[in-house]
């Protein structure tokens, strides 16, 4: 049996009941609420290792939950809505989900983002246990030197190329808004300094990637933000 404990946060029967049986039928264990008061309370009492969450729930917003539960947990929440467009993702993952999925989903795409948050416990758990070293692939950051390597080569990265790159590797697995990376970079979050992130990125890519244009560490997800993705290349 998984060791992992998922709380599923949904008022729709059908969609509560497809979720668990999936779920079950992967040796996860799981509870369940109906609401958004529901899964606050369910949150703190029994500190679930991840959080599926539906947003349009009966009583509170699901955006809601999300700031309640940052207010006193880290826990990965993945948000499985119905709401499609750019804004409402942006929204959620600003208020601190880790990951959007959008319905109708498939039991697969649902699967695999549970292991990606896996592999993020599983990283952060390492990472707190050697502070000074963070390993992806063949990417190296020596917290201690400030140094970065590629296959044993070091990295020539600008200050602010260096501290994205930080900010990424602490946040492996999570999509990180385009708001939240300038806010934890450069301190604001005005909407013209997107494109100077652009550019950094861009700069970033070129040094880190093989292929800059089919990046192997850092995805893209358009009008949103970036992931950095966990490799064992």
């Amino acid at each position: 049996m998984s060791k992992f404990q998922i709380l599923v946060v949904e008022d729709d029967a059908p969609v509560r009941n497809l979720i668990s049986t999936t779920l079950k039928a992967n040796d996860y264990r799981f509870i369940t609420a109906g609401s958004g008061e529901g899964a606050v309370a369910e949150a703190a009492s029994h500190n679930p290792d991840i959080v599926l969450l539906d947003l349009g729930l009966p009583d509170i917003d699901g955006v809601e939950v999300i700031r309640r539960i940052r207010s006193w947990s880290n826990m990965p929440i993945i948000v499985i809505s119905a709401r499609a467009e750019d804004n409402d993702k942006i929204e959620a993952l600003d208020a601190g989900a880790d990951d959007y999925l959008t319905k109708p989903f498939s039991v697969e795409e649902l699967l695999a983002r549970l292991r990606v948050t896996q592999r993020r416990l599983a990283l952060m758990k390492n990472t707190n246990n050697e502070q000074a070293f963070y390993q992806n692939g063949l990417l190296r950051i020596d917290y201690s030197l400030g140094c970065a390597y590629l296959g044993g080569d070091e990295l020539s990265l600008t200050a602010m190329e260096y501290k994205l790159l930080c900010l990424f590797a602490r946040n492996t697995g999570r999509v990180l808004t385009h708001k939240y990376i300038l806010q934890n970079v450069w301190g604001s979050s005005w909407e013209n300094d997107i494109g100077t992130l652009r550019v950094f990125m861009t700069t970033l890519r070129k040094k880190l990637e093989k292929a800059p244009g089919s990046p192997q560490y850092i995805q893209t997800h358009i009008g949103v933000g970036y992931r950095m993705q966990k490799t064992d290349e």
